[in-house]
């Protein structure tokens, strides 16, 4: 059961820095797998209610070279059930329960195939990501599920109707009807369209960076279709905005990662977080499921950077309930 499972919960996107002078080249199965237990430690140290598994690996390749493999498919672009595994899971304690991201079937399309439409290979890595989905719930260790899908709305590579991406996001997500699944648009453009796919609950949109992406969410519409809305409290695009302040204070923050952070976290304060979390609960209510940071932190320069992000999150986070009296 997810905590606070009749209100809203707290979870990341899930890419993460590196511990400090780590590299993933080099590393054993063993020592990966330490390493990711020991990073979903700090997220859930840093008040993460729902982590997702760290996410070192390209979201891209850590699905789209197993699902390639000739000696992986069943036929074409369509992964055999039992190769789709996420090894990350294997770091999960017993008991443990997660955020499981896998990336959508339009966004493994544009990396494998750009500007075509060829429609059957589409759908089936709808059906490969529904068999990753599929060999994580059997762990027992989903407490959500996402579909990666940045592009939707962005990409005017995208070549396919909307009926056709609808129906790849329905093939993908069958598997998690009954349990909270996501999808991570950076886009709010499709949206609306997301809400109408039966096995997605949860729209997910990054307005921390962008909170006009908001004014665009019909809550009438999140209320016929029954679905719900992440919104994103914190913004995550370091390189912006270090290069806001750069331009601010006339300096290069990037020499001094010490007033970085400083100034990074005075930016996103708590009290920041706060009033985007207020106002995102002001204009949809009971339809605001999730919130956390905009997208993944793998850009941070640290761990330890990342982690304060999360930790002010979670602050605004349970600020926001003693304010409701949950």
């Amino acid at each position: 059961m997810l905590p606070n499972c009749e209100g809203i919960f707290f979870d990341d996107i899930g890419s993460y820095p590196l511990p400090n002078g780590i590299r993933l080249d080099g590393l054993s199965r063993e020592q990966y797998l330490r390493m990711v237990k020991d990073t979903l430690a700090q997220k859930i140290a840093a008040g993460v209610e729902v982590p997702t598994y760290p996410q070192f690996r390209d979201m891209i390749r850590m699905f789209l070279d197993p699902i390639e493999k000739p000696e992986n498919q069943e036929s074409p672009y369509l992964i055999k059930k039992e190769n789709a595994e996420i090894v990350e899971l294997q770091a999960v304690p017993l008991g443990g329960r997660v955020r499981v991201c896998v990336t959508g079937p339009v966004e493994l399309y544009l990396t494998a195939f750009g500007a075509t439409n060829y429609t059957d290979i589409l759908y089936n890595l709808a059906r490969s990501v529904a068999r990753f989905l599929e060999r994580a719930l059997e762990s027992g260790k989903v407490a959500v599920a996402s579909l990666d899908e940045p592009s939707l709305g962005l990409s005017s590579t995208i070549v396919f109707e909307e009926g056709e991406i609808l129906k790849a996001l329905e093939i993908a997500s069958g598997p998690c009807k009954g349990i909270d699944c996501e999808v991570h648009l950076h886009s709010p453009l499709y949206a609306e369209p997301c809400a109408r796919v039966p096995g997605l609950r949860i729209i997910g949109v990054e307005s921390a960076a962008h909170p006009d992406y908001l004014k665009l969410i019909d809550r009438k519409l999140l209320e016929e279709t029954n679905t719900y809305l992440r919104v994103g409290i914190a913004r995550t695009d370091i390189l912006s905005m270090a290069a806001s302040l750069n331009d601010r204070l006339g300096i290069n923050l990037w020499d001094d990662p010490a007033r970085l952070e400083r100034e990074i976290l005075a930016m996103e304060s708590v009290e920041v977080i706060s009033r985007r979390l207020e106002a995102a609960r002001k204009s949809f209510g009971d339809r605001l499921r999730a919130v956390g940071p905009d997208c993944g932190l793998g850009s941070w320069p640290s761990q330890s950077m990342a982690g304060l992000l999360l930790t002010n999150c979670a602050a605004a986070v349970i600020s926001s309930r003693k304010g409701e009296g949950e």
